[in-house]
């Protein structure tokens, strides 16, 4: 009986003894299987880490690079500001130039004007003169044909030639006054051909100066637009940073669960060592004292 009893506690302790062993096999596959699991997640988390460097520094590229940009940006607004200075003063001259051309114009006009009018005053002077000049031939024949009335043709010559030396006299000043008012008309026509050539230098100054604001306009926006997307792309490498941080904490976290499931699992194990050969023990007990 007592044998029989120790054989069914043997059958008993050695189909326990496997179930142990089967359940020891699958803690030891799940052991496997979790170790695995740990080492894919420590390499990813080591490839997090590497990318995350790689990151931060394009980051640190893309900070420099909005830097210099942003430094460029001020400097083509200064420039921009200067250029719209500058435009704003040959504006300014242009306008003072044109209103010395439209001066120069009117001056020029009534001079021409007034030389018409001298004009005038010497044809009348010079029908005079030949009148004059006829009137005198007609008293140099009358004093041929008239001896006797002499003396009072010669007060009429003398007369008449007084007059006729003041009319000379005075063409002869029409005359200088008609040059000096033709060389200052000369010299208008000099100084408006002048002014007409910076005027049309100012024109195209201007015209270059609009260009460059236009050009400095156009590459203000583009770097407008530039720092935008590079702003945008920053704000996205800091979300995508920050979400590999929190990935990175969490496999932290998850490491940490591991480790704390795998020491209790090797508390388990030996444990169930220690059980197996306390069975064991008693196995070889039972089977000396069958014996």
């Amino acid at each position: 009986n007592i044998i029989r009893r120790q054989r069914q506690e043997l059958k008993l302790l050695i189909a326990e003894l496997k179930d142990r062993d089967k359940e020891l096999n699958d803690m030891v596959a799940v052991h496997e299987r979790h170790i695995q699991a740990w080492e894919d997640d420590r390499q990813k988390i080591l490839t997090l880490a590497e990318r995350c460097s790689l990151l931060t520094s394009e980051l640190n590229e893309r900070n420099a690079i909005i830097k210099s940009l942003t430094k460029r940006l001020k400097l083509l607004e200064s420039q921009h500001n200067d250029s719209k200075i500058t435009l704003e003063s040959t504006q300014q001259k242009f306008k003072e130039l044109t209103q010395k051309v439209s001066d120069s114009s009117v001056h020029c006009q009534a001079l021409e004007e007034k030389n018409q009018s001298l004009h005038c005053s010497i044809l009348e002077l010079s029908a005079k003169t030949g009148q004059l000049q006829a009137r005198e031939q007609e008293l140099l024949t009358m004093l041929q044909l008239k001896d006797k009335a002499l003396i009072e043709t010669t007060d009429q010559i003398t007369e008449v030639t007084s007059k006729f030396k003041t009319l000379e006299g005075a063409l002869r000043a029409a005359k200088l006054e008609e040059f000096s008012r033709n060389r200052e008309q000369q010299d208008l026509k000099l100084t408006l051909n002048d002014v007409v050539s910076q005027v049309n230098k100012m024109k195209d100054v201007l015209s270059e100066k609009m260009k460059e604001s236009s050009k400095h306009q156009e590459e203000i926006s583009h770097l407008k637009q530039e720092n935008g997307c590079l702003r945008s792309e920053l704000i996205l490498a800091v979300e995508e940073a920050q979400r590999k941080d929190q990935l990175y904490q969490f496999a932290k976290s998850k490491q940490v669960r591991i480790e704390k499931e795998l020491s209790s699992l090797r508390q388990v194990c030996v444990k169930q060592q220690r059980d197996l050969h306390f069975l064991h023990v008693n196995l070889d007990s039972s089977q000396d004292s069958r014996q």
